[in-house]
């Protein structure tokens, strides 16, 4: 009797263990499209740049490739055209990075206050934009900004004040970059009013009772409690700002103008890599690009012990 009962024990843990085995291997059948993608597209392509840094590939002349070691890093730091799409890039930072953090959470409290009606809609038409392909917005942007025939100068005739060249003017090519920048806040906007919800209500019901206004139950308690959102949303947009390249490419190609005030450091390297054909230097400035979004990323989270909060009251 004992023995049947082993064999059977035995069976059953044989099935168990073929089962857990072949759920295993469906497994890595299933994610093999993404491991293959991503060994193809990201892995090898790293490792590949980081090789090609240091040589002097020509996209076209591939077969005549030479390693010169640190020749291209020497050359990275004479070369003023980085200081100049480094300062772009910063400058264009120092507007838009205030207002990338600042106007989701300013958005999402006027979408989560009780006193407004309407909200679905309003949330609704706020979000639309961001699904909206990336051309064709800055196509129906630049058309809108053009200082002819533009509807933003166009509204400012009507009121006796004329417009500025929005497009055309290293002054204010930026506010119209911010402009543009600010139609796809949706995404940011929404994950700040889904942690708004999710705050307790018996926090702002607590700081009524005890006197609180609206700016002080903000202040203790909303901030605090969204905070790793507004992180999240910082961290995006930091990285999103050192990649930044579409927009001003579609408006102004690849030439910086006017000027240079649109000679972002994705611009220059699009241009060395792809109009020049410079592959290895085009490849040690794309690790300029990741080593300076590293750095700035680190700072982030390093800065984050000291005002990012968590429902357990811990600091991040």
């Amino acid at each position: 009797m004992a023995t049947t009962t082993n064999a059977s024990s035995s069976g059953g843990s044989n099935k168990s263990s073929n089962l857990m085995q072949s759920q295993r291997i469906w497994g890595w059948i299933f994610l093999s499209p993404w491991i293959i993608g991503m060994i193809a597209f990201t892995i090898i392509p790293i490792f590949a740049s980081l090789a090609f840094s240091f040589t002097n590939f020509k996209l076209n002349k591939p077969d005549e490739i030479d390693f010169i070691g640190l020749a291209n890093y020497q050359t990275l730091l004479q070369d003023p055209q980085v200081g100049v799409a480094l300062g772009v890039t910063l400058r264009f930072a120092l507007i838009s990075l205030p207002l990338a953090i600042f106007l989701p959470v300013a958005l999402a409290s006027l979408l989560n206050s009780e006193y407004l009606r309407g909200k679905r809609l309003f949330r609704t038409l706020f979000y639309m934009p961001y699904i909206v392909p990336v051309v064709s917005a800055v196509y129906i942007w630049g058309g809108m900004l053009n200082s002819q025939t533009g509807w933003f100068n166009r509204a400012l005739d009507v009121v006796g004040v004329t417009g500025p060249e929005w497009l055309d003017s290293q002054l204010w090519i930026y506010p119209a970059l911010v402009i543009i920048g600010l139609w796809g806040l949706g995404n940011s906007y929404l994950i700040t009013l889904a942690s708004m919800q999710s705050v307790p209500t018996e926090l702002y019901e607590a700081a009524t009772v005890d006197g609180a206004g609206a700016f002080r139950r903000f202040r203790s308690i909303t901030f605090p409690m969204i905070s790793p959102v507004i992180f999240y949303n910082l961290v995006l947009a930091v990285i999103g700002l050192f990649r930044y390249f579409e927009i001003p490419f579609i408006l102004k190609g690849s030439e910086g103008f006017p000027g240079q005030s649109t000679w972002f450091f994705n611009i220059y390297f699009f241009r060395t890599t792809f109009g020049f054909l410079e592959m290895g230097y085009g490849s040690t400035l794309a690790w300029l690009l990741f080593i300076l979004t590293l750095v700035a990323t680190l700072l982030l989270f390093y800065t984050a012990r000291y005002w990012v909060y968590y429902a357990s009251g811990d600091l991040f």
